[in-house]
């Protein structure tokens, strides 16, 4: 039996089918609204791990969520992210680890989040020009400050994590990865090892529009395709927990109906194979 929750960083449990945030529309207006009310209603639906980043609206995202889920039930979990750097006129969006940037990110988060400290906190992407040590470092500090409660990583290999863990503990990964798409299947087995939690991010699409057997399953267990889809990440290892993202009440609660379905042997066996040849 698929377990349904997981321990972050050991301590911190959370329901294994979270929401991510993206797709909220942030502009005042009735689409604000419904994106204030697809937040809460996942709350209301039993979801306890929200993903979020600065990058998404350059924090307009996270304004959202505190309007809409402040003050936070205590079993929900916001997940935040830092490290890109908007375009300023000169350059273009970018990645950017240097301390001082990390660091007035993650007071922007605190302050924004309304928060006085981001339980989940994640690199969004490690900057090529500044050591890992150094970035992982400066995060690892802002931890030991309490600004921080667990640090995780996102869209990294199987050698990055590894020289982060040699800096910090190490919590999450966020990479991207579904059913059809396993690029980061080593990274995926490096953190069900160490017990490390795995956030796919896309986790639905495109299996969800892949037909073939996922459609078939589908049809076999009375199911939509993305409820197969986040039902075989559910049943892929105990640490990995999808993240589907969503501006639209019925897809909300089509996504975490997904947590209810039950796949046969056979049917994983199928699966597994689907989107790999």
């Amino acid at each position: 039996m698929t377990t349904s929750t997981f321990r972050i960083g050991g301590v911190r449990e959370v329901g294994r089918l979270g929401f991510g945030a993206m797709h909220l529309t942030t502009a005042p207006g009735p689409a604000r609204d419904r994106s204030i009310a697809v937040a809460r209603r996942a709350v209301e639906l039993g979801v306890t791990l929200i993903d979020t980043a600065h990058l998404y609206g350059w924090g307009a995202n996270e304004d959202l969520l505190a309007e809409a889920l402040h003050p936070y039930p205590a079993e929900v979990l916001i997940a935040t992210k830092v490290g890109v750097a908007p375009p300023d006129g000169v350059r273009e969006t970018r990645y950017c680890g240097s301390a001082e940037f990390l660091r007035s990110q993650v007071d922007e988060g605190l302050r924004r989040l309304k928060v006085d400290r981001l339980e989940l906190l994640q690199l969004h992407r490690i900057d090529p020009g500044v050591p890992i040590a150094d970035q992982v470092g400066t995060l690892r500090e802002l931890q030991e400050e309490g600004k921080i409660g667990h640090l995780g990583l996102s869209e990294v290999t199987v050698e990055e994590l590894a020289e982060a863990r040699r800096h910090a503990t190490i919590a999450t990964v966020q990479n991207r990865y579904s059913i059809v798409d396993r690029e980061h299947e080593a990274v995926l087995d490096a953190c069900a090892e160490a017990g490390i939690g795995f956030l796919p991010w896309r986790p639905v699409l495109p299996g969800a529009s892949a037909g073939g057997e996922i459609a078939a399953v589908a049809a076999e267990v009375g199911a939509t395709a993305a409820q197969v889809s986040l039902a075989w990440l559910l049943t892929r290892a105990p640490v990995v927990l999808p993240i589907p993202g969503t501006g639209s009440l019925d897809h909300l609660a089509e996504n975490v109906a997904a947590a209810e379905v039950r796949l046969s042997a056979e049917q994983l066996a199928r699966l597994g194979s689907a989107g790999l040849s």
